[in-house]
């Protein structure tokens, strides 16, 4: 499992599948999702702009990543 850093929480989904290039853009971000191919917590994640926080872990494409909130 990779971990993602974030500065401030919380964060939306897509801007974190976007800003550490686990898709091309800001639109796949919002594509995969829509299309229920991002899971949140173990469960499909449709919304787009959901709220993230450190704890939470994302899981797309047999990869999974934790957030963390800098310390």
């Amino acid at each position: 499992m990779q971990t993602i850093i974030i500065n401030k929480e919380p964060v939306e989904l897509f801007k974190i599948l976007k800003f550490e290039g686990i898709v091309g853009s800001g639109g796949e971000a919002k594509t995969v999702i829509s299309e229920g191919m991002v899971k949140l917590n173990g469960a499909v994640e449709t919304q787009k702009r959901k709220k993230i926080v450190s704890g939470d872990v994302i899981e797309f494409m047999d990869q999974s990543f934790k957030i963390t909130l800098e310390d």
